[in-house]
């Protein structure tokens, strides 16, 4: 039985620990705050309760897979699951729209094709199949095993782009936006892919053309709310954790890794305590905790420097609002915006968008509101990193764009400030930075660390680390390093 020390108690962290305490070995997790799931966070207020982190999961299977193989209890004995149909309404900038919906790729076409016009949904549905390919191409080395050491073969662009004729010569689509504009040919439909990029922190101008696996994955497997909000998902994971036996020590932050004979030998907390252990799996950034260069030429290293210094977050407006669901609601609906190229010259230019893609969260959830005569609804849009030339500590600034999402979102809930009781504002500043899932393509510049490092014993987990970001992308995280430890070199990858 090994010892070993947690850092932080991220769903990705907490899933390695699961899994590790499953194996035998003695787990303790260290988290600085006075409580679980990282960004999986929740606001409550006057009866009124709202996700601050995932609204939706999407890879159930990742989870499934955790419970089944740390208990006896399933997922769905532990959580509520419901799969959100319509997965999604669009509402784009010439006054269209169109309700998508869940996990079926020849209802998305016919929906598509309806609303759109003829043609519309055929492009779509023909997209689809090239992301399928690029899906099949690159989903074991990208999602369920360990990054390879030959990583830079994860430098070539799965998705197979059809040559096209441009400015004399033959091309192919190499980015997002170049895939909408060239191969879907309609302004609304080139919106809904690069919303997809947007959401997930990308600029549609320069993400590869392989970010098609975003749409793919989401149409082909479906979105799913958990009853209560996904703060319920994280309270589970926790749970299964101690039942498992794994120690919780909240408020206590590490100070540094403890190294000794050259390997991770334990934790030093703030106050001087060290805690030996034979492994150390930092689910939070482990650079500025060793004593050394952590990367070194060669390595896939982190995005966006120190702290994804340099990735957008988040804009965040939570919504009490006073009056009933109304029964033809959508969960999910987003408001498209007008240029998506400029909305991605603005998020990645350090300045706020005017007029950015909003995506509104309205759940059939009698645990989000006081009674049946309220509703809590949720706004996020895509915004510039903090710590740039947006201050998102100003006040004034967080409630003018507070109104610019509310104004927005007014096409998907008509009366909506005539319903506003009050409003609570998370921005990057309170919630950080995003992080993408791992993609091929671009040099394998979309890549994140590897989950072993150049320190013996040391281990990454969480969106940080590959696979990256998203729910689902952490726990596949949580299960390679929990593979790595239990199995070493000889770890080929999850089952």
């Amino acid at each position: 039985m090994a010892r070993i020390a947690v850092i932080g108690a991220g769903m990705g962290a907490m899933a390695a620990a699961a899994r590790l305490a499953v194996a035998g070995h003695r787990v303790t997790v260290y988290e600085r705050s006075a409580t679980y799931g990282g960004a999986v966070g929740r606001f409550e207020r006057e009866g009124f309760a709202f996700d601050t982190g995932p609204g939706l999961l999407h890879l159930p299977a990742v989870w499934r897979d955790l419970f089944v193989k740390t208990g006896k209890e399933p997922l769905e004995q532990c959580v509520g699951l419901v799969q959100v149909d319509p997965a999604s309404r669009h509402l784009f900038a010439d006054g269209t729209e169109v309700s998508l919906p869940n996990a079926s790729r020849a209802g998305v076409v016919s929906a598509l094709e309806a609303a759109l016009g003829a043609g519309a949904g055929e492009r779509w549905g023909t997209f689809l199949g090239r992301a399928r390919d690029a899906w099949d191409r690159s989903r074991r080395p990208l999602l369920e095993e360990p990054l390879w050491a030959d990583w830079q073969v994860l430098g070539r662009d799965p998705y197979p782009a059809p040559r096209q004729r441009k400015l004399l010569r033959s091309r192919q689509a190499s980015t997002v936006s170049e895939v909408g504009a060239w191969e879907l040919a309609d302004l609304r439909l080139a919106a809904l892919l690069e919303g997809y990029a947007l959401s997930y922190g990308l600029d549609p101008r320069h993400a590869p053309a392989g970010a098609a696996l975003l749409p793919y994955m989401e149409q082909t497997f479906g979105s799913w709310y958990v009853e209560g909000g996904m703060r319920e998902l994280a309270r589970a994971v926790y749970e299964r954790c101690l039942a498992r036996k794994v120690e919780f020590a909240f408020g206590t932050e590490v100070a540094r890794i403890v190294e000794k004979d050259g390997r991770a030998a334990g934790v030093e907390l703030v106050g001087g305590t060290v805690e030996g252990a034979d492994h150390v799996v930092a689910g939070i950034e482990a650079a500025d905790l060793v004593g050394h260069e952590l990367w070194q030429d060669g390595d896939v290293r982190p995005q966006g420097g120190a702290g994804g210094s340099q990735l957008p977050g988040r804009f965040t407006v939570l919504l009490a609002l006073r009056g009933a669901r109304p029964a033809s609601a959508v969960h999910r609906s987003v408001v498209h915006a007008p240029d998506t190229g400029a909305e991605a010259a603005a998020v990645f230019g350090g300045r706020t968008a005017e007029r950015p893609t909003v995506t509104v969260l309205r759940p059939d959830d009698p645990r989000t509101r006081p009674d049946e005569e309220h509703e809590a609804v949720t706004l996020a849009a895509t915004v510039a990193a903090k710590g740039g030339p947006v201050d998102w500590t100003d006040a004034t600034l967080r409630e003018r764009y507070a109104e610019v999402l509310i104004d927005a979102a007014g096409a998907a809930v008509p009366e909506i400030r005539e319903r506003l009781l009050w409003h609570e504002i998370r921005t990057p500043a309170e919630t950080g930075a995003l992080s993408a899932p791992a993609l091929a393509g671009d040099g394998g510049r979309y890549l994140h660390p590897a989950n072993s490092t150049r320190l013996p014993g040391l281990y990454l987990a969480g969106g940080r680390s590959h696979p990256g970001g998203g729910l689902a992308h952490a726990g596949m995280s949580g299960a390679l390093v929990a593979g790595l430890i239990v199995e070493g070199a000889d770890f080929r990858g999850s089952q």
